[in-house]
């Protein structure tokens, strides 16, 4: 009963700042912060972006770590002139818990200052932009020991000095050791508030094609804003009085057939907070398509829009790696739609293996697991993990003709 370890994940790219003293100069800012706008063209103009992909591989999001310290060099440089050391969000609260500073590998590579095949922070880009070196601390591989709980929060909670170990810091990678296969070729497809569709690489993908499809080498993973856009639309109507869960407006949505309205659904107007349902009418409306006239309509255009964007990553990724996959895998909280898994199913042609949902948590206690020494390697966590889970199977069906739904959306919405 006693507790051996514990391990954080976390989304990526935000990041605290501490000073000399290890104190937090102020609180993290989230990504949905506007401040991040236009510094990009800040940065490409000192460092120009095919430089910058080359060394990174990462996706370019104005989210992004770089950016964001670039918004900070240009209108809070006395922050920056302050700073000791930067610590990414699982990278922070490990140091509140144990007092040691380092970098989780997968999360430093959110950030767009990795080194993508060297696996370390690129001097390059911190020089070019004059961004201060000495914040950036040592990076660790997940499944580090770190160091042990402080004795004065172990005292305060009466329990051993456990170990504190680096997991995949970045919770969608965390996620991916979930994965219940046994195939060394598969795609995932993570699905939460932001969906990620990737693979599993023993080397980062960067070339002209990658960078063309702004493919991010986090293991190959291709960001696209998920289940946000149902979250945000449900809380603006709950702003209005009406109280649905995300199992009932599962269910109005299951209701409507297809409808002629999509999104693309990393278009800039929705991923800020707000009135998303307005938007996707305007957005409807804007492109001449048909506009969503309530609840239902919005709920199955965000999904049917959704799992078209899948299909579009889903072949960016074949054509970078040059293979073909037959099964997508989906784990995380998305799963819980079974109108969306079988929407993906329809629109992609392929068979999808939908489970765990906990998948981030099973995955992290499975490298906590690694670094104690009870599982061999990531094939047993799998294999554990699958034995241990009940997963759906859902089989495309032909209700739609998909293919030329998906070709037209594809023209108009997202070449």
């Amino acid at each position: 009963g006693t507790i051996d370890s514990m391990g954080i994940d976390t989304w990526g790219v935000d990041f605290g700042l501490l000073n000399k003293d290890g104190k937090l100069l102020e609180n993290p800012v989230h990504y949905r912060d506007a401040r991040t706008k236009g510094m990009m063209e800040k940065v490409f103009a000192k460092l120009d972006k095919d430089t910058v992909y080359s060394i990174t591989g990462n996706q370019f999001m104005e989210l992004n770590t770089l950016f964001q310290l670039m918004a900070l060099k240009e209108n809070q440089p006395e922050l920056l002139q302050k700073a000791e050391t930067l610590l990414l969000m699982p990278d922070l609260l490990n140091y509140f818990l144990s007092n040691e500073k380092c970098t989780e590998y997968t999360i430093a590579s959110t950030t767009q200052l990795l080194d993508a095949k060297n696996k370390t922070w690129s001097s390059e880009i911190i020089e070019n932009l004059d961004l201060p070196k000495n914040i950036f601390t040592k990076i660790v591989q997940p499944g580090t020991k770190i160091g042990k709980l402080s004795k004065q929060i172990s005292e305060e909670l009466g329990i051993n000095e456990i170990d504190v170990i680096a997991v995949a810091g970045h919770d969608t990678q965390s996620a991916m050791v979930a994965v219940p296969t046994q195939e060394d070729d598969f795609i995932f497809l993570s699905c939460g508030t932001w969906s990620l569709l990737g693979t599993e690489l023993k080397t980062p993908i960067i070339n002209e094609t990658s960078a063309s499809l702004n493919i991010t080498n986090e293991g190959g993973a291709e960001n696209i804003i998920g289940l946000w856009l149902i979250q945000e639309s449900r809380r603006q109507w709950i702003r209005e009085g009406k109280e649905y869960g995300f199992g009932e407006l599962e269910q109005m949505a299951s209701k409507v057939g297809m409808i002629n309205s999509f999104i693309d659904t990393d278009s800039e107007e929705f991923i800020p907070a707000g009135n998303i349902p307005k938007r996707i009418q305007e957005y409807c409306k804007r492109t001449g398509q048909y506009v969503p006239q309530n609840e239902a309509e919005i709920v199955r255009c965000i999904d049917q829009s959704l799992a078209v964007k899948y299909r579009f990553a889903l072949e960016q990724i074949e054509m970078a790696t040059g293979k073909k996959y037959d099964t997508l895998n989906i784990i995380g909280g998305g799963i819980q739609s079974k109108l969306l898994c079988q929407l993906t199913a329809d629109v992609c042609g392929r068979k999808v293996v939908a489970g765990p949902v906990e998948a981030t948590v099973m995955g992290n206690i499975a490298l906590q697991l690694m670094a104690l020494g009870e599982i061999k390697d990531i094939k047993e966590a799998r294999k554990i993990i699958a034995n241990s889970e009940n997963v759906t199977v859902y089989e495309p069906q032909k209700d739609e003709n998909w293919d030329e739904i998906y070709k037209n959306v594809k023209e108009s919405l997202l070449c």
